[in-house]
């Protein structure tokens, strides 16, 4: 199937041949922990405000001693293991101190120049995750995720609309948050710009060269690679791989092909600060080896970022800080985590294949937890392939989570229930063994495709409890209810698929269905009320009929004691 999504297209105002890009001193954008905060959803989504991390585990606190005990032993027991990038394999995470638990990961932020797409979807919702995950074990996480800020892309594009480049930056940074918050992401702990750290980069530069790693060439300074022992590490290349001169003419200053700018001296037009070298602006790679020492330290517990930033951004962030110190540690990183590519209908997502979607494209025809939901139910380091049809199953299969929520809600809400067990956690054999199951998923390696897959038979159990018979039997039905209640809603929470109101969600979902198949609600309306009059009539291949048009929309009719409703489902092709 064919996406229907539009290419985006720019206006250009107006075109200077050369801009002044004034970069705008401001306060460093560091936000405490407690000052994160979740914002309601712009672009007239529904709010999808997360449920508190962990309410089950918070819980234990104020349990009794032997509650604490057996509870905490079922549901604590599992270790987080993670697959280290550089080691090739996965080994168990812990906190270099296990008292405080303490643990910090940064991120590599997005090139302010554009709206964010797909790609930075995944792998931001991947790390929001990881955040929350790590946040619910116990550990007390400072995660910090960048924004590169000055870049050629920002400068060229400042030169293309007739901006400041700092009005270009300071645009797409507030539309990046704003994506961010509507996808269900936690602010991160802190936010660095590039150009706030400037002089930390030169002082980093400085370091590299009287170490005996980089030189100056007429105001530019290269990085030596072959000077360093060991480049080439984390991705495994060798060097002789890293011969850049056969495809591309390479600038001849450099003493070897594979040296790659720490420095870039002054260009006409282009944004600048005074450095030993002269004039010029940062190279790229630089950026985040000297925020991570300036704000993290010398090594950092994990670094994350797209699998296409192993080589060569990350390769030679691991081999600057390397080369910063007189006794660093080879690692930089304890535990380098990357994310898999995003495939449009199995090829390769770019801009010159005509198959790049921005973040709000998508979100125009489909829901934030529909999107949220198709990107965790693959495994965060397996490429991901992206399609009408399977989002429609993903946006299928999250209408059924919180339809099935919803109902239990109601009926809770009915038989008097309280809004959380007065006791204890709640939790009964059935509904420990679902939260034990999605745990174990989500501490082997962040399976989040394997913790939503957990959840079918819970959310199975609830919908016999709500709808049948047999449940309406069930002489410990409502108890069952409540803890199969929490422990979905407590595995929802780490997962970032929490909402407040799902029939606000379930709204959403049936108003972006409706967009997608070009109908209104007044048409399926009608055509349940032509459906009706031609049962009436016993013409059941009229009624046939309309069904099977409807469902070909991926509108699926469903009869109930209250009378005819509908519901989005995905398109069988």
């Amino acid at each position: 199937m064919k996406l229907l999504l539009p290419v985006r297209s720019y206006a250009v105002s107006s075109v200077r041949s050369a801009v002044s890009c004034r970069v705008v001193a401001r306060v460093p954008s560091v936000i405490t922990k407690s000052a994160s905060r979740w914002h309601p959803t712009p672009l007239g989504a529904p709010s999808i405000t997360p449920s508190r991390l962990g309410p089950l585990f918070a819980q234990l606190s104020s349990a009794s001693s032997s509650e604490q005990a057996e509870t905490g032993a079922r549901l604590e027991g599992e270790v987080v293991t993670l697959y280290n990038t550089k080691a090739r394999k996965k080994e168990v995470f812990e906190a270099k101190n296990p008292n405080t638990k303490e643990v910090n990961m940064y991120v590599c932020g997005v090139t302010v120049y554009d709206y964010s797409h797909i790609g930075h979807a995944r792998v931001y919702t991947v790390f929001d995750v990881l955040f929350r995950m790590l946040k619910w074990r116990g550990f007390d996480v400072t995660y910090c995720r960048n924004f590169t800020d000055v870049d050629d892309k920002i400068i060229k594009r400042a030169n293309e609309v007739g901006e400041e480049c700092s009005d270009v930056t300071e645009r797409f940074i507030a539309e990046f948050h704003e994506d961010m918050r509507t996808l269900g992401n936690l602010s991160p702990t802190m936010e660095p710009r590039a150009t706030e750290h400037i002089g930390d980069m030169i002082e980093q530069i400085g370091k590299i060269i009287d170490n005996g790693h980089a030189y100056a060439v007429d105001g530019d300074v290269y990085f030596s690679v072959p000077s360093l022992d060991g480049y080439g590490s984390l991705s495994g290349r060798k060097m002789e791989d890293n011969r850049a001169g056969e495809r591309v003419e390479v600038d001849s200053r450099k003493r070897d092909p594979a040296d790659f700018a720490l420095w870039k001296a002054k260009k006409e037009g282009e944004p600048f600060w005074e450095s030993p070298w002269g004039q010029g602006r940062p190279g790229w790679h630089i950026e985040c080896s000297a925020m991570i020492h300036k704000l993290l330290g010398e090594e950092i517990d994990i670094h994350g970022g797209g699998l296409d930033l192993t080589f060569p951004h990350h390769e030679n962030e691991l081999a600057q800080s390397m080369a910063s110190c007189d006794q660093c540690s080879d690692q930089f990183s304890r535990f380098w985590v990357h994310n898999g590519f995003v495939n449009v209908n199995t090829e390769k997502m770019s801009k010159s294949l005509g198959n790049f979607f921005t973040i709000r494209e998508i979100l125009e025809r489909y829901h934030p937890l529909a999107l949220r939901f198709f990107l965790l139910n693959t495994h965060y380091r397996s490429s991901i392939n992206f399609s009408d049809q399977l989002l429609d199953e993903a946006s299928a299969r999250a209408y059924y989570l919180y339809q099935t929520l919803s109902d239990c809600e109601s009926l809770v809400k009915e038989l008097g229930a309280p809004p959380a067990p007065s006791s204890g956690l709640g939790l009964t054999e059935t509904s420990e063994k679902v939260l034990r199951e999605c745990t174990a998923a989500l501490c082997d390696d962040l399976g989040t495709q394997q913790a939503l897959s957990a959840l079918s038979p819970a959310l199975k159990a609830v919908n016999e409890l709500v709808h049948t018979k047999k449940g309406r039997k069930n002489p410990r039905r409502l108890e069952e209810l409540l803890g199969l209640r929490a422990a979905i809603t407590e595995v929802l929470g780490v997962l970032g698929l929490s909402c407040e109101d799902y029939g606000e969600v379930l709204d959403g979902m049936k108003q972006r269905a409706l967009r997608r198949c070009g109908r209104t609600a007044e048409d399926v309306e009608g055509a349940i009320e032509a459906r009706q009059e031609a049962r009436k009539a016993k013409d059941f291949a009229e009624s046939d009929r309309v069904r099977d048009e409807l469902a070909a929309d991926g509108i699926a009719l469903l009869d109930t004691p209250q009378g005819t409703v509908w519901r989005p489902v995905s398109i069988q092709e």
